[in-house]
């Protein structure tokens, strides 16, 4: 639809990351290495998904791609241990950390309530 568009495919061909239009270096790179955290999470490989994921919160924290990063490494977590507290913990992180973030909105269920 738009130049320049990158896709990533998974083994079986099923698109599973697209980016239409530029970004700058540092978002592009965060949102492709998001994009093989996408991959791994869709075949259930939940520790090579929380690998690209927290590589991109800890390498690419000030784009735009790093608070996505930061709530799929906790789902992943949480898939991989059954542990939920990483989703409590995630949401505080995403409030504390990127409170403007629709990925901090996305985890408002996980919040525990205030007293």
């Amino acid at each position: 639809m738009w130049t320049p568009t990158a896709l990533l495919l998974d083994s079986s061909g099923k698109e599973r990351w697209r980016n239409e239009g530029y970004l700058p270096k540092n978002e592009f790179v965060a949102n492709l290495k998001n994009g093989l955290g996408r991959i791994a999470f869709m075949a259930k490989n939940w520790v090579e998904a929380e690998m690209w994921y927290d590589d991109v919160v800890h390498h690419h924290s000030e784009t735009f791609a790093a608070p996505e990063a930061m709530y799929w490494r906790a789902v992943a977590y949480y898939k991989r241990t059954n542990d939920h507290t990483a989703l409590t913990n995630v949401a505080q992180e995403l409030e504390d950390n990127y409170p403007r973030s629709l990925w901090n909105l996305k985890a408002v269920p996980w919040r525990t309530p205030s007293v």
